[in-house]
């Protein structure tokens, strides 16, 4: 493993390499398979964490401590970085401080931290409701300044398109920027001519962008986002929602025919799994 407090570093080098694709890890066995195939860093997914954790929606259910704490064993698990989906921060400013300190030790590369109120809602839902630019500048300053890596990443996420028009959403972006983030985030954007208007409005540092499945963005490949001018482009439930279905499937067939085996192939095998995880029975 490598030394964590280089991870971060390690990110920053790859943006500079060209845009850095994420998938979502919803447990550190997925983190493991995003690193063996060739990804060059994780995502960490609180939709994916609260879902598949806990069976709970994605509305700011799991703690600071749980997040955190789901976080490390991914990001640990792996030698690629990892950036981790803070939600709001969990709370005013002494907590920003409080989760910033808490997930750089925890061995992230970075989180991202978004603009909604709390309690917070998933990004591609109706009903979102975001705090003044102002206070979220404040969280922002007080984030990149608890940090004890210069190079933890402090992506900053803005949930304001539903409420504001892209047009609030660059004005908000400009803000944030100038209190401090290494990285912008615009959740929900609604069409291509909105993420090239944003990319060519909004200079001087990454952009991040989510292809999520079934929600408001439009399905757009990863060169599409590049040529656009994005540097990161996360995929946080793919990997989630393809394992729930063949979950779903290997279930109903196991309870309809008492018997496992028209899957088999379809499985990864124990051989698979211990190479994964780099053990050898004696």
């Amino acid at each position: 493993m490598m030394n964590t407090y280089s991870k971060p570093a390690i990110f920053r080098q790859l943006l500079k390499k060209g845009v850095v694709v994420m998938p979502g890890a919803f447990n550190a066995a997925t983190a493991l398979l995003i690193e063996k195939i060739g990804f060059g860093a994780v995502y960490i997914s609180g939709a994916g964490l609260s879902n598949g954790m806990a069976g709970v929606p994605d509305i700011g259910l799991l703690t600071m401590t749980e997040m955190v704490q789901q976080s490390g064993y991914i990001a640990n698990a792996v030698n690629i970085p990892a950036i981790a989906d803070a939600d709001t921060g969990f709370g005013d400013l002494p907590n920003i401080a409080r989760t910033v300190k808490s997930f750089e030790k925890a061995g992230v590369a970075g989180i991202h931290i978004e603009d909604q109120e709390f309690p917070k809602r998933c990004g591609h839902l109706p009903g979102k409701k975001v705090i003044p630019a102002q206070d979220m500048e404040e969280k922002i300053r007080a984030a990149c300044d608890a940090r004890e890596n210069p190079d933890f990443l402090i992506i900053v996420r803005t949930d304001s398109r539903a409420m504001e028009g892209l047009e609030g959403v660059i004005k908000r972006a400009k803000k944030y920027i100038d209190a401090g983030a290494d990285v912008i985030f615009p959740e929900a954007l609604e069409s291509k001519r909105e993420f090239e208007i944003f990319a060519k409005e909004i200079k001087g540092v990454p952009l991040m962008t989510n292809m999520t499945e079934f929600g408001k963005t439009p399905y757009m490949s990863v060169r599409e986002f590049e040529d656009m001018g994005y540097s990161i482009v996360i995929f946080p439930l793919t990997a989630f929602r393809v394992a729930m279905k063949a979950v779903e499937e290997i279930l109903t067939e196991l309870k309809k025919t008492g018997t496992q085996k028209g899957f088999i192939d379809r499985m990864q095998t124990r051989e698979e799994l211990y190479k994964l995880l780099k053990y050898k029975p004696r």
